[in-house]
This record gives C-alpha cells, structure tokens and sequence, in this order.
C-alpha cells in the first residue's frame, strides 16, 4: 500500500488514549457499528491498517435474546479481536436489560453500546432510535438497566445518540446528562438531528456544546469524518476524546491506518494506487467467504462495496456493471485483472463524501409523540413494536 507524507501542519495532533472503564483504546478512533458493513470481516480489514475500536453490525436486543441465528453470527468475534464491541437496540428497559445481561455472563463482549441514533422512519414511527431520546423516562429507564448489568461483569457502555428529532426538539443534552448520571463511560454524538437523515452538513458545534456540557467523561464525534484531516479539525473544533467514523471509510479501510498516524502526530497517509486497491477487494470477498462460510452469500455482500472503492478511479462503466453483479470468486479475480494496475492514485476524487446521504424529512413519530417528554399509557404500550432489525445513526 502507497503511504506518503502530506507536508502541512494541520495534518499532526497528539491525543490521548481514549479510557472506557477498565479498557484503553491506544488509538481514539471508534468504527460506527453499519449494518452489512461491519462485520468480522470489514473489522478485519480495518484493524490491519490501524488501531481503534471496531464495533460489530447492531444487533437488536429481542432478537439477541431469543437467540437468533442472525443475533449470534452479529455477536461473533474473530479471536483476536482484542475487544469484542456489541452494539445493542432496544426500546423496552427489560428487553435491554436480559440483551445486556446475556453478554455479560456468557462473556461474549468486553465493550457494549446502545443506539440511540437510528432515523430510520419504520423505526421513529414507532418510537425508536433517535425519537426515543424525547421520552425522558424510557430513555433514562433503557440507560441505567443497561449500565447497572454491564457493571456486574465490569463491561464499560456507551451510548451513540443524534442532536434530536429536528431543530424544534432536540435531546442530546439532556440524554448526555442522563446517560453520565448513570454511569455510562463515554457519550457520542452524531452532528445530524432525525429530520436531516445523512444529508447537509454535521453540527459540530452541537458536539463542542456537549463536550462542554459534560466535562467528567469522554466525549466522541461522529458525522463528516471523511479524512484524517477532518478528525483532526473536529477535535480541534470540539475538543472531543476521540472520533467515530461511519460512512467515510466504506470501501476504504486504510482510513484507519491514516487516523492512527494523525492522532499519533504523523504525517503518513494511505494513498492507494489502482493495483492495490484491487487486492483490497479481492481479499475483502475471501473474508466475507470465510465469515458466512457461503461464497455466493458472500460475492452478493461484497456488490454493495465495489462503488466505495473505486470512487474517483479510472474504472469504465461496463466493468463497474460486471463489478456490481459479481457471482463467485473466479469472476471477480477475472474482472480485477483487466484493471490498469498502473494506475495511480486519483487524489481528491477518491475522497470526499460516500454512501447514501437521504434528503431531509419530517421523521415520522407515534402519535401526539411530542406533546410530552413522558409516556403516556398508549405509548408504553406500543413502544415495543419499534424493535427492528434496522441500522443507522
């Protein structure tokens, strides 16, 4: 992999170790859990080239606690992942509480999270995700059950939240002084209310004012993250423990080899010719075969990637087809090898914004949702048709 030195000033920052409890995350850098993205083997790729934490696909509480196959495949860690992060959804304190308390005793995780942040509309509509944050009580119900049985297996939790509904209804300052008041080790916000989905710009400055708000624990940025140089600037801005990045390192996982050199005072950065983003791709799919242990599941997962990864590459729109409806593992060593291996890195058009960023919209809530920050006896009945098996935050 090329690494070359990007010679500004602006690209060295020196932070500390990010502290959970009891762990010590060396490099402050958090993968956001993504579902069909962050599994064991996209954490794989990712731990290769740096150091940080890396949190599995989110998982919901009931599912986990019936035992899916699905929940459990989610749950599951390579051996050498040095901490097994889990990150939890849920919308009822007795759901979260036995999801937590099954990790725990079946020592199946050493990190645990809770989303919070999910915009989803089939989600919101029903309470959840980032509208949950609105009903004070349920929200401070889920965070300490949750905090007081990871304790007993001394499991730092963290929760992952966004600024709020819309501009009309926000909450993270609220649920940041809930969630340190019991007890979680570390707070995240995502820059973006409900309504904004992906799209616009984050607030950063909401991150500055709850790093500000809640100056006893750490706290995390996540939105627009898209570089090393981005990371730098939010602390900078924020003054933030430590970043989390999602979507700015889909089909790129040397950004985490690049974020470690950035927070370490380096000026080394990843910049990948054709050839071997290639050989990324290629060993990408063979992790993901051995991870469902399915080629033909597998070669469909890596489809979704091809666009990621050779964003701003010199790659014709036939091959890109071919790409994105690879069938095995013979196919797509064949389709790789007609690239122009020579060629080098494309600079700025291999950078920049990635993924699906959505369009703002009103989010969809329960009925006469905001007219109290309590539930009210219909709510509590219903809350508990908003688990999903959905991601996002």
């Amino acid at each position: 992999m090329t690494v070359t030195a990007v010679p500004t000033s602006d690209t060295r920052l020196e932070l500390p170790p990010l502290k959970l409890g009891p762990l010590t995350v060396d490099a402050p850098v958090i993968l956001a859990p993504m579902a069909g993205i962050t599994n064991k083997a996209f954490r794989r790729l990712c731990r290769e080239y740096g150091g940080g934490l890396y949190v599995s696909e989110m998982v919901t509480s009931r599912a986990l606690v019936e035992r899916s196959p699905e929940s459990m495949r989610i749950i599951s860690h390579d051996e050498d992942e040095k901490v097994r992060s889990v990150q939890l959804y849920g919308v009822d304190p007795k759901t979260v509480g036995a999801a937590v308390r099954l990790l725990v005793e079946e020592d199946r995780a050493d990190h645990i999270d809770l989303n919070f942040g999910c915009p989803v509309p089939k989600v919101t509509r029903k309470g959840g995700g980032s509208a949950l944050p609105w009903k004070l009580d349920l929200f401070t119900g889920i965070v300490q059950t949750a905090v007081k049985e990871a304790s007993k297996g001394n499991i730092p939790l963290t929760i992952k939240m966004r600024k709020g509904i819309d501009d009309d209804h926000l909450t993270y300052l609220d649920a940041g002084r809930i969630a340190r008041d019991a007890g979680v080790a570390a707070v995240a916000l995502h820059g973006r209310t409900a309504s904004q989905f992906y799209s616009g710009k984050a607030d950063w400055s909401a991150i500055a004012n709850l790093r500000e708000a809640l100056p006893d624990i750490p706290v995390l940025g996540n939105g627009d993250i898209w570089s090393a140089e981005d990371a730098i600037r939010m602390v900078r801005e924020t003054g933030v423990d430590g970043i989390v990045v999602g979507r700015g390192c889909q089909g790129r996982p040397w950004l985490f080899g690049d974020l470690q050199a950035a927070f370490e005072g380096s000026d080394r950065r990843y910049r990948p010719g054709l050839k071997e983003v290639a050989e990324s791709v290629y060993r990408h799919a063979q992790l993901l075969i051995e991870t469902f242990g399915d080629e033909g599941k597998a070669l469909r997962d890596i489809r979704k990637h091809m666009a990621w990864y050779f964003k701003g590459y010199m790659v014709g729109g036939e091959l890109r087809a071919k790409l994105a409806t690879v069938p095995t593992l013979e196919v797509l060593r064949e389709l790789l090898d007609t690239l122009d291996m020579s060629a080098p890195y494309p600079g700025a058009d291999a950078e920049g914004p990635r993924g699906r960023a959505g369009s703002p919209k009103r989010t969809a809530l329960p009925e006469k949702w905001l007219e109290s920050r309590l539930l009210n006896d219909a709510q509590q009945a219903d809350i508990s048709a908003a688990e999903l098996d959905v991601s996002g935050g």
